[in-house]
Order: C-alpha cells, then structure tokens, then sequence
C-alpha cells in the first residue's frame, strides 16, 4: 500500500531514489529498536508520510490498518498549511510531548534523512543548508527522549549524524582544496603568460 500511494515520489538526493527506500528504512530501524514486537507501529513507519506527502484519506488508514495506526500517522504528520519555518520551529517544540511510538518514528525518520543528506544530498543544497539541517534535526532529537527502545534507536541517529558532520567537512575541506588548486593554476598561468610576453 505504501508502495503504491509513494510510487511516484523520488528522494529529493542526486540519486533520486524511489520514495519507498526510505520509508521502508525508517520502518526498519523501528523494527530493530523493536525487536519487531509491535507490528502497528511498523506499519505506522511505513505509512508516516501517507497523509503528509500525499493526501491519503485519514479513513482510509483507519479502514485498512486500524485507529492506533491511524493515531501515530497523524501524530507524526505536519500541517503544510502552516509555512515552512513555523512546521520546524513546531517539530522542535511538539517533540517531547510525543507518545513513544511517535517518538521512534520521528527518531527514524530523523536518522533515515541524515544517512541520505550524507550519501546522497539533494543537488541545490549548499553546504550551508546541510548543516542548518543538521543542526535542526538535532534540536528535535533532543526532545526525543524515554523508553529503551529509543535509546536504541539514539545510536543509529548518533552514527548517521557523525557520517553525515564528516561528509559535510570533507566536501568543505574538498572544495576549499580544489578552489585553492585553481586559484593556484590561474596565477601559475597569469605569471607563464607575463614571462611570454617579457
């Protein structure tokens, strides 16, 4: 089902995956926090963007799969109605105050989108809206907090968070190196071009 309503969704990262790749890691990671005891939460994972990116009916989530699953979708969907600013800056407040379920699931998808900003970054993206990402995804993480299966999945977030700083650094220091090979190779050539013309 979930395959079917994002199949036309890609990634927004160079690599333009299809959309189910992540949502079916995030369903994944919940699943190893888990130890896949909750079933309804799995498919929670599974469908937490259904009502946000495209619109599926609340009704119809409750038909197919249940009120409870039906709850954590929307616990964890954002209004677009609101502006783009004022759904982060509520992401970070309404954190805490989540349920558990939908505290895995947002932990999840937070590390799920790490691992693609590090792997595989959307083409427009600066490295300074990487880490104005980076930075944000860490502010609603910190309101995450609580049961056992969280801190599992903590650790993941951790390691894609680190992998995601290094990548961020290395393409600066990578682009701050070949910039200065350039400036380099210019003025090499500007001082070959006044020696031919002495």
């Amino acid at each position: 089902m979930a395959a079917r309503w994002h199949v036309h969704q890609r990634r927004k990262g160079i690599a333009q995956e299809p959309y189910i790749n992540h949502l079916l890691e995030v369903a994944s990671l919940v699943t190893e926090a888990t130890g896949g005891s909750d079933p309804n939460l799995v498919i929670a994972a599974l469908l937490h963007d259904a009502v946000e990116d495209q619109e599926v009916p609340l009704e119809i989530i409750v038909r197919e799969f249940g009120k409870q699953v039906a709850d954590i979708v929307m616990e964890v969907t954002d209004d677009k109605n609101l502006p783009k600013e004022e759904r982060k800056r509520k992401q970070i407040e309404a954190a805490p105050k989540k349920s558990k379920d939908a505290k895995l699931i947002k932990l999840a998808d937070k590390t799920s989108n790490l691992r693609t900003i590090a792997s595989s970054p959307a083409a427009g993206w600066s490295v300074k809206r990487r880490l104005e990402y980076i930075a944000w995804a860490k502010n609603v993480v910190a309101g995450l907090r609580g049961a056992r299966a969280l801190r599992c999945c903590r650790v993941g977030f951790v390691v894609a968070l680190r992998r995601c700083c290094d990548d961020v650094v290395y393409r600066v220091a990578d682009q701050a190196h070949t910039g200065f090979r350039r400036d380099r190779q210019n003025h090499l050539g500007c001082a070959g071009a006044e020696s031919a013309g002495d």
